[in-house]
């Protein structure tokens, strides 16, 4: 299996090709730290990896121009041989990263997912392809709030590239990860997306109007219609100009309120895929419906699906699939967002996808490629031994890895080396702070 790390790199090294060197043993490095160490930060796998240090990690994360938008491509590429088909999905999704500071690259107060609520933090939108309850992470945009798009110096700093200083909401980075999924032929069925996504209906207009088949969550207040609105331009008056906004006679409800109206004995039981703990079965209302962002000249008549897993938890999807499309099916494609949030704790629990120290925009969206990385080499092993081991998971592969890799921990003169090198940095550390003090004494005694 070591070798197999080994194999994989040289399938990528051409990507690391920077000018006339090759960093593709850095990139083996700190792909072996994300197996391997306990914690995924610079220093610690440094410790674990033998032949590196945290400066050559930081140096190649940071500032090694390799193009981090190839290596996802070629990430896509990989994980499609395996998950891509008519049955997969590719599922939009942010993530979110708390951090202290005002310098990392798009950190700002927003809404942080992880926490659910407003703080500082770091988001990204991401696009996983799956499959089953296989999924792999395959591209991703570091979203930039407005404040930082109004300065200069902070996007000059955090070297932001010129042609990325341009306010996009999340929903555009959302359709941009869509259309460069299908521009690297990646094979997928249909789109999904949580309710952030799912409730623009500009988003799910876009969706539709690219040829997306998709399944979309939404808030239970999301409006619809049970009849054609029939949308229709006013009679323009002699005076004034001709009117442009469109208008019906009929009136929306929110889902919610539909669902009241059919009342509980509406929801019939299905069984809908296997679980941890055996078939899945819910109660589910299907019902197709008129909806209308309240600007264009006709409305789409689209499925609504209302499911229930039990007491009051009730979710609501919208999907263009065809009309003839079951309920049965229509809740397998809602149900398997489920994994794409597995994936997320997978990666932040076992690969450190949450872990990273960078700062800059390339060093940010570099880390990113390396997990994806590190993702569809799992999602390889796991396939290779599927038949044998088929409860594989995430967590057992790097278990086994971190076993089986070289390490400089087994070896006592590099833990002694590393032990020495501890106890320099602290005592760099004190005489740094013991300086800083000794200035302030000055700064206070002078002032």
């Amino acid at each position: 299996m070591v070798e197999d790390v080994g194999s994989f790199i040289s399938h990528y090294s051409h990507l690391f090709q920077v000018h006339k060197r090759n960093v593709s043993e850095r990139a083996s490095q700190y792909l072996k730290g994300l197996l391997q160490s306990r914690q995924r930060n610079m220093e610690k796998m440094a410790e674990t990896v033998p032949d590196t240090d945290e400066q050559s990690l930081q140096q190649f994360l940071s500032d090694s121009p390799w193009d981090y938008q190839a290596v996802m491509n070629q990430v896509a590429e990989d994980a499609n041989v395996i998950l891509g088909g008519k049955d997969s999905a590719l599922f939009i999704d942010e993530s979110s990263v708390v951090k202290k500071g005002n310098h990392s690259v798009g950190v700002s107060r927003q809404w942080c997912g992880r926490l659910g609520k407003v703080d500082n933090c770091q988001v990204g939108v991401f696009a996983g392809l799956s499959k089953g309850s296989d999924v792999c992470l395959v591209d991703s945009e570091l979203y930039l709030p407005k404040s930082w798009i109004e300065s200069t110096e902070r996007c000059d700093k955090a070297r932001v590239p010129a042609e990325k200083r341009e306010l996009n909401s999340k929903l555009d980075i959302a359709l941009r990860l869509v259309k460069r999924a299908r521009n690297n032929r990646l094979e997928f069925g249909w789109v999904g997306a949580d309710s952030f996504y799912g409730r623009d209906k500009t988003f799910q207009k876009a969706l539709d109007q690219s040829g997306e088949t998709f399944m979309l969550d939404v808030p239970n207040d999301f409006r619809i219609y049970t009849h054609d609105p029939k949308p229709y331009l006013p009679v323009p008056s002699k005076k004034g100009r001709p009117p442009t906004r469109y208008k019906t006679d009929l009136t929306s409800l929110k889902a919610k309120q539909w669902v009241k109206q059919q009342g509980t004995k509406a929801f019939r039981g299905y069984t809908f895929r296997d679980g941890a703990k055996g078939p899945m079965k819910v109660e589910a209302i299907h019902q197709r419906v008129w909806v209308w962002d309240g600007r264009s000249a006709q409305a789409n008549c689209w499925h609504l699906l209302v499911r229930r897993d039990g007491g009051e938890d009730i979710k609501y999807s919208i999907s263009n699939a065809l009309s003839t499309t079951s309920t049965h099916r229509l809740l397998y494609m809602q149900g398997q967002r489920h994994f794409i949030e597995r994936s997320f704790q997978d990666s932040k629990s076992h690969l450190g996808l949450a872990q990273y120290q960078a700062r800059n925009w390339n060093s940010w969206h570099h880390h990113m490629a390396l997990i994806m990385m590190a993702m569809v080499f799992l999602l390889k092993q796991r396939a290779e031994r599927k038949d044998n081991y088929p409860m594989l998971t995430v967590s057992d592969m790097v278990l086994i890895f971190s076993n089986i890799l070289p390490s400089r921990m087994n070896n006592l003169q590099q833990v002694v080396e590393i032990i020495e090198q501890r106890h320099q940095k602290r005592r760099r550390d004190i005489q740094l702070k013991s300086q800083q003090g000794h200035n302030l004494c000055r700064w206070a005694e002078y002032g």
